[in-house]
């Protein structure tokens, strides 16, 4: 699969345009690394992708922490910086 020009995000990877008929994407920032997600998708979304669901977790976005009830309210734009905490039980 070849890149055409300009669709390269400068590393390697396409850039996240929905080229090729694939649905729009944008890139975030998830606990420090970059991760292409679908444009328009939510903060509940990607804990779902993450497999997440059902977990305790603390979410920020931008700054701002989510309360779990808002998490499908708050949508994720590009370059959204995005950190989740979860907790891991044992002693």
């Amino acid at each position: 699969m070849n890149d055409a020009p300009g669709e390269s995000t400068g590393d390697g990877r396409p850039a996240p345009d929905g080229a090729r008929g694939a649905a729009p994407t944008h890139w975030v920032i998830v606990n420090g690394q970059r991760r292409e997600v679908p444009a328009g998708g939510s903060a509940h979304d990607l804990v779902v992708a993450l497999g997440l669901v059902g977990r305790p977790l603390a979410v920020e976005v931008d700054g701002r922490v989510v309360p779990r009830a808002r998490l499908a309210d708050c949508m994720l734009g590009p370059e959204s910086v995005i950190e989740i905490v979860t907790l891991v039980g044992g002693g």
